[in-house]
């Protein structure tokens, strides 16, 4: 059964299944359960993948409708149909969202002493404070514009928010709109004013207004002798898909940037967002002005931008917030950390290197739980200094700015090692970013690579060679979240530290492949995605419903961010009705219909959100009662297992591979942070009738305790069975 073959009924639009995703976001929001700082974080959560959904959805949806392109999409909608769809589902839930922001979060933040106060809410100290802060901080960067025949229409930048004035000329009668853009680059979004100015009683612990009334109960010192008819807020969202067509080469570094100047100016309007009270004629001026189509036009009964809750974090009510979390260094490594040598907390005698650790066995990590500075970052700083490694070599999606594994990166380089860096400049809103460092790295003798012409490199791969009695011996790091040591604090993610000669000869193999010419047909145990990836996922289902023809069990269980492939949702329905069962966890999209009658009834599927994004992908197979596992960075997507790199791992050390059993069967028992997909598509909360089990805290206690990620797990599990 091929892809073609899926009946569009059978298959659910891949728009809709991100909105529902996104809507479990805000339910995590709306949950009164969720600390109330926390709220105000997945509300701004909500917001942020919003925006970025319409730059790069919505907007190729448009531009497809534009290019007159009318093509189906696997459930048999048209573009056009889709857009339609997208906003009939988004309506009744952006709503809900400012409902939450009026009714709950600002007065149960108001109980706590936290004031949001309106500008017209503030007594005469508060607006004297307020007013004064804007001549001094605000007024000397505002630019206003006028909006008439004389004047075009101003550019209004992408994701800005901005006040439309009505302004009359008392002399000569004239009516007139004017544009000002609230500085919320420079400025919080929400302007903090001194406690000691309330009329309360009770001193309030947090008192603030928001940025955009400043500026639109300030007008008239913008425009002396005018008066100022009317304020209303708007926010633009333009086209942010940066159509990259990969020419021949290295010039790949200044096509992007050039690319990028010409996004900040940005593409076609998608989206507008208006503040429900603006007239109707200021409205079309506006639509006019950018030309914009009434489907793109938003009307919102509250603040715009509501992804700017995140600066609400800041408020110092900790008992509103998650419990801090840092992670801790796996047990099997407490004794391979070079800091604790020099600090003096361990003797050179129980010293060991990090590399003696791997020889002995292989490493799972679970990051945010296991930390990831004491465990990768302390795996490529050891190599760079270590004088018996001779290279390293690594492939950086995103990272961050001040990351100290670039650090380490060039002070092997310093160190006379041959060290080359694959920088991946196609991941998406992160180009700018990538330059900056991987020209910083060139300057430091880093051999810095590009990726390969028309895949964008997903992997997350290190190699390490060291010279051991004379001959060379790889190290690998394999995993499935980017090298970047801020996100592996709010990501879950899990990865392989090995020195199994197979792995480190398909990473020598595939780093060729990444950086050379080769042709590279198959790896020893990786599959790898364009190569072997796809064809090896289906040999492993196609074996699993050989199991369950010949009558052995055939199971499988699999967790990743998205199941989107139509032939792979296809297989997984034949693997069904062979009576596989396939227990799938999927946080993000997923295009399958489960427990169909006839279709897929032996397929469940659950989604699980939580304080950290959970970004590991692990795929079980019990082949027989010899199961196998897998970890990587693909998700069962045409992107990841046609246009990108990705590498995806055998785990064969047993107690690892039951380590990673035991946390699929935890997550599969989650009942607090967990969604049962239905029949229909729909997703509905799990709730405890017993002992509650949510998985990510379960985790965080048992690593907390200083319990090692395996024994954390088997009690995980026994306390569920």
């Amino acid at each position: 059964m091929s892809a073609h073959h899926l009946a569009p009924e059978h298959y659910i639009n891949r728009e809709l299944s991100w909105i529902a995703f996104n809507e479990r976001v805000l339910e995590l929001a709306l949950d009164e359960r969720t600390p109330l700082l926390e709220q105000a974080k997945f509300s701004a959560i909500f917001s942020n993948n919003l925006d970025e959904f319409f730059m790069v959805r919505v907007a190729s949806l448009k531009s497809q409708v534009e290019a007159g392109i009318s093509k189906r999409s696997e459930d048999g909608l048209t573009p056009l149909e889709q857009l339609h769809k997208i906003r009939e589902r988004l309506t009744p839930v952006l709503e809900q969202q400012q409902k939450h922001y009026r009714s709950r979060l600002k007065s149960q933040l108001r109980e706590h002493g936290a004031h949001l106060l309106d500008y017209e809410q503030l007594n005469k100290k508060q607006r004297l404070w307020i007013d004064n802060f804007f001549q001094t901080a605000i007024f000397p960067v505002l630019t206003p514009l006028a909006v008439d025949p004389a004047h075009p229409f101003p550019f209004v930048s992408n994701l800005s928010l901005n006040v439309a004035a009505l302004i009359l000329d008392p002399q000569s009668g004239q009516r007139q709109l004017a544009r000002v853009k609230v500085p919320q680059k420079i400025l919080p979004r929400f302007v903090a004013i001194p406690t000691d100015l309330s009329d309360l009683e009770r001193e309030p612990l947090h008192t603030a207004v928001p940025l955009e009334q400043v500026v639109a109960f300030n007008l008239s010192l913008l425009f002396p002798g005018m008066k100022i008819e009317g304020h209303y807020f708007f926010r633009v969202t333009r086209d942010a898909d940066l159509e990259l067509r990969d020419l021949e080469a290295d010039d790949l570094m200044i096509a992007i940037e050039q690319g990028l100047r010409k996004r900040r100016m940005g593409g076609e309007v998608v989206r507008l967002e208006v503040a429900d009270e603006m007239p109707q004629d200021v409205i079309d001026m506006l639509m006019e002005g950018m030309s914009v189509e009434e489907e793109d036009l938003y009307r919102i009964g509250g603040p715009l931008g509501l992804d700017d809750l995140f600066g609400l974090l800041a408020i110092p009510l900790p008992q509103l917030k998650d419990q801090g979390h840092s992670g801790q260094t796996p047990a099997i490594l407490s004794r391979a950390q070079r800091s604790m040598l020099e600090d003096g907390s361990i003797k050179e005698e129980e010293f060991e290197s990090i590399f003696s650790v791997i020889r002995r066995r292989d490493v799972l990590l679970h990051h945010p739980y296991d930390l990831f500075s004491t465990s990768v970052e302390e795996f490529i700083n050891q190599a760079a200094d270590d004088p018996l490694v001779m290279g390293i070599k690594m492939t950086l999606y995103r990272t961050s700015k001040d990351s100290p594994i670039i650090a380490a990166l060039i002070r092997a380089a310093e160190n006379g090692k041959q060290v080359m860096a694959l920088v991946e400049l196609k991941a998406r809103f992160d180009e700018d970013n990538n330059i900056q460092w991987a020209k910083h790295l060139e300057r430091c003798g880093v051999h810095v690579v590009y990726g390969v012409i028309g895949l964008k490199t997903h992997t997350k791969i290190v190699l390490v060679v060291r010279k051991e009695k004379e001959r060379l011996r790889s190290y690998v790091h394999i995993g499935t979240g980017n090298y970047n040591s801020k996100t592996s604090k709010l990501y879950t993610d899990v990865g392989l530290l090995s020195a199994r000669p197979e792995l480190g000869q398909d990473l020598v193999e595939l780093f060729n492949y990444l950086t050379g010419f080769s042709k590279q047909q198959s790896f020893r145990r990786l599959l790898v995605a364009p190569v072997s990836l796809r064809k090896g996922m289906e040999q492993l289902i196609r074996r699993e419903i050989d199991h369950a023809r010949e009558g052995r069990t055939g199971h499988i269980r699999a967790k990743m961010n998205s199941l989107v492939d139509p032939e792979f949702v296809a297989l997984l329905y034949e693997a069904s009705q062979a009576g596989v069962r396939i227990e799938l966890i999927i946080r993000g999209m997923c295009c399958l219909l489960p427990g169909r009658e006839g279709l897929s009834e032996t397929i469940s599927v659950v989604s699980i959100l939580g304080r950290f994004l959970e970004h590991s992908r692990i795929f079980w197979f019990a082949n027989g009662g010899e199961p196998e596992v897998f970890i990587g960075s693909a998700d069962w997507m045409p992107r990841n297992l046609d246009r990108r790199v990705e590498a995806v791992t055998p785990v064969e050390e047993p107690a690892l591979r039951e380590q990673l059993e035991r946390l699929l069967a935890l997550y599969l028992a989650d009942n607090q942070g967990a969604w049962d997909m239905q029949s229909d598509g729909s997703f509905q909360r799990r709730f405890a009738d017993t002992e509650s089990c949510n998985s990510q805290l379960q985790l965080i206690d048992r690593w907390r305790q200083g319990v090692p990620s395996e024994t954390a797990l088997k009690e995980a599990n026994a306390n569920d069975s």
